[in-house]
């Protein structure tokens, strides 16, 4: 069984680094890190790939893998440092969205995703990036759904309240 799912892992993982990178840019916010986050993902996940469940979906699981290691780290750093907290101008500044070619658009939404506080954004770029269902992210974050549902609500109210004014001035619709 092991060697099986080691060879399918193997096999599926290229096709999931540009996803696995996307969610470890919006994890740690720090392009190298992203990087160092995706390397140990991939390692664990193969060195683990006995605990993968023939028949589920791989790219949950790994970034379930993904954010244990993230909060890992999180808590060496608020031992180390007291924080481990990125502010979100940074991001929205970093190379990573001047580097990506897509629409002003999707920038937009990227820019408000990622000011959202942490458990948010992540929350969000499971459920509308990743397209999870709030229970795959939940158990993917290891939460019960009612914390994620909340948390969904606060990330609605968040975008809404980015995107409302101009939503309302491409429909034509005045105050």
């Amino acid at each position: 069984m092991r060697s099986q799912n080691l060879e399918n892992i193997r096999q599926q993982l290229p096709g999931l680094l540009p996803r696995l990178w996307r969610f470890a840019l919006v994890l740690c916010r720090d392009r190298d890190f992203a990087q160092d986050l995706v390397q140990s993902a991939c390692v664990r996940a193969l060195e683990r790939s006995e605990q993968f469940q023939q028949g589920t979906h791989l790219d949950r699981w790994i970034f379930s893998i993904m954010a244990s290691i993230w909060n890992n780290e999180i808590d060496r750093r608020k031992v180390r440092t007291g924080n481990g907290i990125v502010d979100a101008e940074t991001v929205a500044s970093s190379q990573f969205l001047e580097e990506m070619e897509i629409s002003m658009t999707v920038k937009q939404i990227v820019s408000a995703i990622a000011a959202l506080p942490d458990q948010q954004r992540i929350i969000a770029m499971l459920v509308y990036v990743e397209g999870m269902t709030f229970a795959e992210a939940a158990k993917t974050l290891n939460v019960p759904i009612s914390t994620l549902l909340n948390r969904m609500v606060a990330v609605r109210a968040g975008l809404t309240q980015k995107f409302a004014p101009q939503a309302a001035a491409a429909i034509g619709v005045h105050d």
